[in-house]
């Protein structure tokens, strides 16, 4: 069986107004099944990129296509098929963890029994399921990412996009979270993210792409981009070249 892209930047550059391109010509794709990561130091454009990838800020230059249908102009379509989950949960703090799933499940038009079955599995999984009662806003960091997480899982996307994940989980959820974006990747979804955690990114990852002063310097599979070195060592290589 032939696998399909499900996300694909083409030539997106985003200036600012002071001239700064925070992304210059960014080109990838990620398919059916991939789990794509997109690595670079702080300020390197992963985040504009990736919120450019979601519709959260505005482009000129350039296209994405998420499922075939351009980010520009069928913005609906992608969203409908598509999963954010942000560095920094931004949640409704005066709503109950289980309202807000529920807010979730009504703006993706979930039914009431499929989204009983996953808020049920996911929260259980994630160790939450005693707090959905609470407001959001006595949540900690950790339990709001918690929270984040299960908002997207429940509508099935097609495609994940998740900005530094793991940061605020702990080792325990970080491990629930890399083995669900494995069973996600086998059924066809497709996983892009970001992460400094290049240990992960290894581990992970079956493709990569490393970013610096907007521009991709090195992309590709993970096997051909390490080459029998680390990807730390190739990160290091490829940032002190380029």
């Amino acid at each position: 069986m032939t696998e399909k892209p499900v996300l694909e930047i083409k030539n997106y550059s985003k200036t600012y107004g002071e001239g700064k391109r925070a992304a210059d010509n960014v080109t990838l794709t990620v398919m059916e099944g991939d789990i794509y990561g997109f690595i670079g130091h702080n300020g390197a454009g992963k985040s504009t990129t990736i919120r450019a990838v979601v519709g959260v800020l505005d482009f000129t230059e350039g296209d994405i296509f998420i499922d075939g249908h351009s980010v520009k102009d069928e913005p609906m379509e992608c969203k409908r098929i598509t999963a954010y989950i942000p560095d920094n949960p931004d949640l409704y703090e005066n709503l109950t963890g289980i309202q807000y799933l529920n807010f979730i499940a009504d703006v993706f038009e979930i039914g009431s029994k499929e989204r009983e079955e996953g808020i049920k599995k996911y929260a259980d999984i994630f160790e939450i399921t005693e707090s959905l009662g609470d407001l959001i806003g006595s949540y900690s960091h950790g339990m709001k990412q918690k929270l984040a997480i299960i908002s997207a899982l429940i509508h099935n996307p097609k495609l994940m996009v998740l900005d530094e994940p793991f940061v605020g989980l702990d080792p325990k959820a970080a491990f629930i979270l890399k083995n669900i974006m494995k069973e996600m990747c086998e059924k066809g979804t497709a996983i892009f993210f970001s992460t400094h955690v290049l240990d992960v990114a290894e581990k992970l990852c079956n493709k990569v792409a490393i970013i610096k002063n907007g521009r991709i310097i090195a992309s590709g599979s993970m096997q051909e981009l390490t080459e029998g070195h680390s990807l730390e060592e190739t990160f290091l290589e490829a940032e002190s070249e380029k």
